[in-house]
């Protein structure tokens, strides 16, 4: 019986052995199930180098100078028919923007047909004065021949009776007379059918001039490249809302006069204009070198350098109130790539400030709590809680002075309560 009762304990033992076992395998496979894995949440190193502090500012591409083309002054409102496409390339001499020139065509035919008139009615005035001179020269003649006659007849004296004597004196007074009409009339023939003349010669100088003037306007309805380059359409602000930018013109827009319709620049020199912060000024001076990005050119970063900076701030009206007062700022690029179009937006980083050999941190990884200055340090698989003493702080970048050593592995987002161990 004893040895009955010695057998359950010991069966009893072992169950009880086995329960133990069991809830420690639990507990241990819990614990590193728990934390033998390494939290998802971005990091950044800590790291020793210079610091570099950069100043941001954004713009737009312009070429130092280009050749605006617009549309015909004295033409009024006209139609493009055709227009080159926007960036592409075009040789000098070749048509950029063609306008519909129907009412001009029209106009050249009725003026043709003006001077045709004026020409014909020249012709007709020339011979009728010609054959009115010759009217003239003979009645001239005829007058100085009854002149002639009628002094024979005077200078019969005694040969003749008293009373035709005198006869012969009225008619050789009416000759003389009749001579004298006529010469007052031929001056006055004369006179006429030069004014008559002059004024169908003005009237075919103004047939003239204004079909020149058409035939003009019409060869300024063709806009002809002066060089070779790329074509850039300008904003049609007609077409555009206050609420919108300003579409490109395109085929079938009506130009105003004097529109700018395209630009052929001259990227051998390209520039990008930006506004300059009244803060940052004296930040800034002409000569620093600045690396440009370009959004609509991805990849690459250009070379460049400031070309001028204005002496006077202007008021730059953002819609906020009071609005800022900026400066013009020209930089000049170095790099000139093919792929850089007049009007693409651009950002500049010119780096205002260098410290060397100091410990660095990303600047996102600089937090608030309790009122001091954190980062978040990864150690295994839990993050610690560091006080840092940051002595200068750009936008990417940002020096340690205290808190954090190079070579450490810190949080750039904060991370959640139960990834935290917090400092004793």
């Amino acid at each position: 019986m004893m040895r009955r009762l010695l057998k359950r304990l010991g069966s009893r033992a072992g169950l009880l052995t086995m329960a133990v076992l069991v809830v420690l395998g639990a507990g241990a496979f819990a614990t590193v199930g728990r934390g033998g894995s390494v939290p998802d949440l971005p990091t950044g190193d800590v790291t020793r180098g210079e610091f570099v502090d950069n100043l941001e500012l954004r713009g737009e591409i312009r070429p130092l100078k280009s050749i605006v083309m617009s549309s015909p002054m004295q033409s009024g409102d006209l139609q493009i028919l055709k227009l080159a496409t926007n960036g592409s390339k075009v040789k000098a001499g070749d048509i950029v923007v063609q306008f519909d020139g129907t009412t001009l065509e029209r106009t050249i035919q009725e003026k043709q047909s003006e001077l045709k008139q004026a020409n014909a009615e020249i012709e007709q005035a020339t011979a009728q004065a010609r054959i009115a001179n010759e009217q003239n020269a003979t009645a001239l003649m005829k007058a100085k021949y009854d002149i002639e006659r009628a002094k024979l007849d005077v200078n019969k004296g005694e040969t003749v009776s008293r009373i035709e004597n005198e006869q012969a004196k009225l008619a050789l007074a009416d000759a003389e007379q009749r001579l004298k009409e006529l010469d007052e009339k031929m001056r006055s023939d004369k006179t006429g059918a030069e004014a008559d003349l002059a004024s169908k010669i003005r009237k075919r100088e103004k047939a003239l001039f204004d079909l020149k003037r058409a035939q003009d306007g019409l060869a300024r309805l063709q806009l002809k490249a002066p060089s070779d380059g790329v074509v850039n359409v300008l904003p049609n602000y007609r077409a555009g809302s206050m609420m919108g930018a300003s579409p490109e013109f395109r085929q079938g827009d009506r130009a105003w006069a004097g529109a700018a319709i395209l630009e052929l620049p001259d990227l051998s020199s390209v520039h990008l204009l930006a506004r300059l912060d009244e803060s940052d000024r004296s930040r800034l001076q002409a000569g620093q070198a600045a690396s440009v990005r370009i959004e609509a050119v991805p990849g690459s970063d250009f070379k460049a350098k400031i070309d001028s900076i204005s002496m006077l701030a202007r008021v730059d009206y953002q819609g906020t109130w009071p609005p800022p007062r900026n400066f013009d700022l020209d930089l000049v690029l170095i790099d000139v790539d093919p792929r850089i179009r007049p009007g693409m937006t651009a950002v500049a980083r010119v780096a205002v400030e260098r410290i060397p050999n100091v410990v660095l941190i990303p600047s996102e990884a600089i937090f608030q709590h309790d009122g001091a200055t954190i980062v978040y340090e990864l150690k295994g698989t839990e993050f610690h809680e560091r006080r840092v003493q940051i002595t200068k702080r750009g936008k990417e970048q940002a020096i340690v002075a205290s808190g954090i050593a190079a070579g450490d592995r810190i949080a750039t987002r904060r991370p959640s309560p139960e990834m935290i161990r917090r400092s004793e």
